[in-house]
């Protein structure tokens, strides 16, 4: 069974392995009893999961893929090591939907720590134990559990300082609009993450604003009608004033 998502890391190594070549990958001297038979990654899989496995097939397939991994050197293109993995996949689709289905978790993060604990384990593995693979998919199957159940009991939190910084971010003074009517607000200093600390300045017409003081010193005294019909319109001649003092001011 291979996974068909192309953001899937099992997917990624069926490519690496098989990829456009033809799967000119090394294959695996395997040796049952005094027989010894040249087995391709594609055939050695088949006899590993195939319905008519032969228990002692598949050990001499285990015992030799692991015993070649481990012999790489260190600054080797890493094959041994991958076929490894490539070898045990199957062996861990079953879990990984299972764990998918049940839990809200990412798969190709699940498929990474099924991977990075496989060749944990590969490093300390003995290829002379009576089941080498079996014990290579148990920690793998362990490590996407022990993964899922961590990420299960995180629990998601605001991240106070972005909150804060988008919420105190202000546009440049070119790109914000001016209404013909507006209030302008100016904050002095500006606002800061720890909180809005600002002079507040609101700016507006002074001709408004007097209207405004009349209109309300008018409406105080009980003569809005007069001044009502004192306003003067633009086209109007002008006919006298008001002057607003404050109060004991001189004339």
């Amino acid at each position: 069974m291979t996974s068909t998502d192309l953001r899937s890391v099992f997917a990624l190594i069926d490519g690496r392995l098989l990829g456009a070549d033809g799967g000119a990958w090394p294959s695996l001297a395997v040796s049952v009893g005094r027989r010894t038979a040249l087995l391709s990654p594609e055939e050695s899989r088949k006899a590993l999961y195939g319905p008519r496995s032969n228990e002692a097939l598949r050990a001499a397939i285990w015992r030799q893929a692991v015993t070649e991994a481990q012999r790489e050197p260190g600054g080797g293109d890493g094959a041994g090591r991958l076929l490894v993995v490539w070898l045990a996949l199957p062996g861990l689709y079953r879990n990984l939907y299972k764990i998918l289905r049940r839990l809200r978790v990412e798969r190709a993060d699940l498929e990474s720590e099924a991977v990075l604990a496989l060749l944990t384990a590969l490093d300390v593995a003995d290829p002379d134990n009576p089941d080498p693979g079996g014990r290579l998919i148990r920690e793998a199957v362990n490590g996407m559990w022990a993964y899922a159940n961590r990420i299960r009991r995180e629990v998601p939190v605001v991240d106070i300082a972005a909150f804060a910084e988008a919420r105190n971010a202000t546009a440049p003074p070119e790109e914000q609009p001016w209404p013909a009517d507006g209030w302008e607000l100016h904050l002095t200093p500006p606002p800061r993450r720890d909180g809005l600390a600002a002079t507040l300045r609101f700016a507006e017409s002074r001709t408004r604003r007097e209207g405004e003081r009349l209109g309300a010193l008018a409406h105080r005294e009980g003569l809005p009608d007069l001044m009502f019909r004192a306003r003067r319109h633009e086209e109007a001649d002008l006919i006298g004033t008001l002057v607003l003092r404050p109060v004991g001011a001189s004339r």
